[in-house]
């Protein structure tokens, strides 16, 4: 849910909504064509992931991958918020994770859920990172087993390919959620290091952009995209997350891009840098100041 007049009148940020039977048409038509940037999506997908769904599903995540980028390119548009679920599985019977990992890896974050202020926070992360990097678009989920300030960052299997884990090859399968189990799924682990986290988000005309860092950490197997992390103080993040205006939904992107974010916060009127870690914004002015 979003304020669409508000993002407009007060950020400039225009939403372009197409229907769901314009898009599933257009897929269908690229599939049947055999499109050659589908069949190129194909062949990059056999030689980058293991497939483990049916051929004929691998080339409809192809042709829908392709569909998103060229609406994307047509309507001038820097992310894409996709209904991924579930008349989608209705009429392709399939799931577009797959699809969504492959636009973000080429630099259009595709977020899930029709999600806008999850793009929103896609655009400003990947734009902080120069390019260098791709964000991801991830759900809080469940805390780890033995790690107090540890917490589970997962999603079905939209996140990009190329921040698989080293050594590890990312497989291409079904979700472990949904009845359909369509096949679409991204299976892996990304690598860790330095994340930084992100969610702008806004509630009765106030917005604002939850800002923090964390870093990597060991964790029991998950099924879909995931990564265990470690923050400094999980239950004051979880309390911000618990009193709003936030939702299940963060980007993570590799790297710290807090400096970044909060001095574009001076040149957007309106939205407040809200951080969860102790004493961060102090060291971010120090930094920004030059003194560390």
């Amino acid at each position: 849910m979003c304020n669409e007049g508000e993002l407009l009148e007060r950020f400039g940020i225009q939403i372009t909504p197409i229907t769901m039977s314009e898009f599933t048409n257009r897929v269908l038509k690229l599939e049947a064509d055999n499109d050659p940037e589908v069949l190129d999506t194909v062949k990059f997908m056999e030689e980058n992931v293991e497939i483990c769904v049916p051929t004929d599903a691998v080339k409809r995540i192809a042709a829908l991958k392709v569909a998103m980028k060229r609406y994307a390119i047509e309507y001038g548009c820097s992310a894409v918020a996709i209904q991924c679920w579930n008349s989608l599985q209705d009429v392709l019977h399939i799931m577009p994770c797959m699809a969504n990992s492959l636009l973000t890896d080429e630099g259009i974050p595709v977020v899930c859920e029709t999600d806008i202020h999850g793009a929103i926070t896609a655009v400003m992360a990947q734009a902080a990172a120069m390019g260098k990097t791709p964000p991801f678009f991830a759900d809080w989920t469940v805390r780890h087993p033995t790690n107090d300030n540890g917490e589970l960052l997962q999603h079905c299997g939209p996140w990009p390919i190329s921040l698989a884990k080293e050594g590890t090859k990312p497989k291409l399968g079904r979700p472990f959620a949904f009845p359909e189990h369509c096949p679409g799924s991204v299976l892996t682990e990304i690598k860790g290091g330095i994340i930084s986290l992100l969610r702008f988000d806004g509630d009765n005309g106030n917005y604002s952009i939850l800002l923090g860092t964390a870093k990597g950490i060991e964790g029991p197997y998950n099924i879909g995209t995931y990564l265990w992390i470690e923050v400094d103080n999980w239950v004051k993040l979880e309390e911000k997350l618990v009193k709003g205006p936030y939702v299940h939904h963060c980007v993570g992107i590799h790297g710290n891009i807090l400096p970044v974010i909060y001095e574009a916060c001076n040149y957007i009127p309106g939205v407040k840098p809200d951080f969860y870690d102790e004493g961060a914004e102090e060291k971010v002015q120090k930094w920004l100041r030059g003194e560390i």
